[in-house]
């Protein structure tokens, strides 16, 4: 079978898969996917220009000073009572938090020590905006500090060499300096802006603070004097509205791999893919033809996608992978799932293994050079107008690739009538998988290679592991 005849199968295939999907769905269930993409689309763009709300009247407080109410109504989070000191004391039981005569008392449990803190963020605020329209402003700001950002590189020539990154002093004692001490001239204090164009400029970061600053002391507000930051003003450079972006992008192609993963489960189900496994296409051809529409379907999403966003096209790159990867997992998760109960249990797993890989590390994209471990920080890299080189790309794509093509060529290997109608459990059957891959004139490369092969997959229960254990307590 040449090139040409392998694609013609390949189309045709394509079509019926095509025509099969639209038959499943019907024409009540198409409308009603295409609702729901819309309304995702909606609320994930007014997420990304809104902000968080989802602690908006949490907290109950109580006081007995109208202007402590008025200090604290620009806090959504607070539902405010303004009444008397000893019938609030009185009923402090149904409080989060009371305040009287200028002395906060709060409850002792988790809820009023989440209240207890947020107030003190908001008290903060309010001094720091009091402190702005003091006269002598460098009394209340004495320390401003100019931040250079230096980018984090790709560079591990030490640790391979060998090399010894520092030296641990032998003592205490002071250091002594082997060439002539040489005086160096002090920099000139201040800034070059005037009292007044600081004080401006501070009550303006102060009134457009970051909505994440909310749930974080790591969040501070923006500074609009470039470099020159106060210490309040210092904080990770969270990429928030990318991220939401990324989330735009990402579940639409999980949503779409969804049905290639049902096409594949429909053809085991009563033994229906008897029909296409007898024909001369052969197991790559169904396998490619069967994905083809997904496959297509998603860059087309991600494209229109991306033009409503004023994106660059270039953003389809780092995707690329991202979609083999959605695909070639349904495929695997389609042919050793028995049921589409066992089906939908792996399919969630799935997904929360692959969202804590793809999006944990590209919350740091701009803080740690370990966030090119996941492609999706090459597009939180282009939503904000910077480039990235090739190396990255590779880096960041390159497992994924692997990945992909490892988790086809098991399913290849393993499209044919014993392993499609087998009703083995879960382990057994990977197990078949595995050993059907392994080849007899080659035992020990092939070993080599399955276990090369099987370190991103590892690598991605590390980096679930990492987000589980995160949100434990510390003992």
């Amino acid at each position: 079978m040449n090139v040409s005849q392998f694609l013609i199968r390949i189309g045709t295939l394509a079509r019926w898969e095509v025509r099969r999907t639209f038959g499943v769905m019907g024409k009540s269930v198409l409308p009603m996917a295409v609702v729901l993409f819309v309304l995702l689309v909606a609320a994930t763009g007014f997420t990304a220009e809104r902000g968080l709300h989802l602690q908006d009247g949490i907290y109950l407080i109580g006081t007995d000073d109208r202007s402590v109410g008025e200090i604290l109504s620009g806090d959504e989070r607070f539902t405010i009572i303004i009444g008397d000191g000893n019938s609030l004391f009185r009923d402090r039981a149904g409080y989060d938090v009371i305040i009287i005569s200028g002395q906060a008392y709060v409850q002792n449990n988790d809820r009023g020590r989440s209240a207890l803190k947020t107030l003190q963020r908001d008290y903060q605020q309010y001094l720091d905006s009091v402190y702005s329209l003091q006269e002598d402003l460098f009394a209340a700001y004495p320390l401003w500090i100019d931040l250079q950002e230096v980018k984090s590189e790709l560079d591990f020539s030490a640790t391979q060499a060998g090399m010894q990154i520092s030296v641990a002093p032998s003592s205490t004692a002071a250091p002594v300096p082997e060439g002539p001490v040489v005086d160096i001239p002090a920099p000139e204090p201040g800034l070059a802006l005037s009292t007044e164009e600081l004080r401006q400029g501070l009550l303006l970061s102060q009134g457009e603070q970051s909505q994440l600053s909310r749930y974080s002391d790591l969040i501070g507000p923006e500074s609009p004097f470039g470099s020159f930051k106060t210490p309040s003003q210092l904080s990770p450079p969270l990429p928030f509205d990318s991220i939401i972006l990324v989330f735009l992008f990402i579940f639409p192609l999980y949503f779409t791999s969804q049905f290639y993963m049902m096409s594949i489960m429909q053809e085991r189900l009563e033994r229906k893919g008897e029909v296409l496994l007898s024909t001369p296409a052969g197991a790559p051809a169904i396998i490619f033809g069967k994905a083809l529409p997904y496959f297509f379907g998603m860059l087309a999403i991600s494209a229109g996608i991306a033009l409503w966003l004023n994106a660059s096209v270039s953003i389809l790159l780092p995707l690329l992978p991202v979609i083999l990867f959605f695909l070639a997992n349904a495929l695997i998760i389609g042919m050793v799932s028995r049921s589409f109960k066992e089906l939908s249990f792996i399919s969630i797993f799935f997904s929360t293994v692959a969202t804590s890989y793809l999006f944990f590390p590209s919350i740091f994209a701009n803080v740690h050079v370990i966030s090119l471990v996941s492609p999706l920080t090459l597009i939180v890299l282009t939503l904000q107008g910077e480039t990235y080189t090739i190396g990255q790309y590779l880096f960041s794509t390159s497992l994924f690739f692997l990945t992909s093509a490892a988790l086809f060529y098991v399913g290849i290997a393993n499209f044919r009538e014993e392993r499609l109608f087998s009703q083995s459990g879960i382990l057994s059957r990977i197990r078949e998988f595995v050993s059907s891959s392994l080849s007899n004139r080659h035992p020990w490369v092939s070993l080599f290679a399955v276990n090369t092969l099987m370190v991103p997959f590892v690598f991605m229960v590390q980096m679930l592991l990492l987000v589980l254990f995160f949100n434990l307590p510390m003992p």
